[in-house]
């Protein structure tokens, strides 16, 4: 198993307007479907407004990258460079 805390450090005032384009692009909705995803869920931030966290995990490290090669995922990037200062990624393998 391997589980990715990803955090995204939004710029000011736009975490709901990013989580909204994620929505809106599908990228929960399609990760969960694909192949050896157990988890793919956000969470808001209480103490950091512009912060979203996002925690996914995949039965192996194999189908985590098939992920990132997913015309969703390469959309996603597109969307980090507008709406995100920086990403912070915690990994974890077990």
């Amino acid at each position: 198993m391997l589980t990715w805390n990803v955090t995204y450090h939004c710029k000011k005032g736009q975490r709901a307007a990013f989580y909204e384009a994620l929505c809106a692009l599908g990228v929960g909705a399609n990760s969960r479907a694909e192949e050896g995803n157990c988890r793919y869920d956000y969470y808001f931030a209480a103490e950091a407004p512009d912060d979203l966290l996002l925690v996914e995990t995949w039965t192996s490290p194999a189908c985590q990258q098939a992920h990132c090669e997913t015309e969703i995922f390469a959309a996603l990037q597109a969307l980090k460079a507008r709406f995100c200062e920086s990403v912070e990624i915690d990994r974890f393998t077990y």
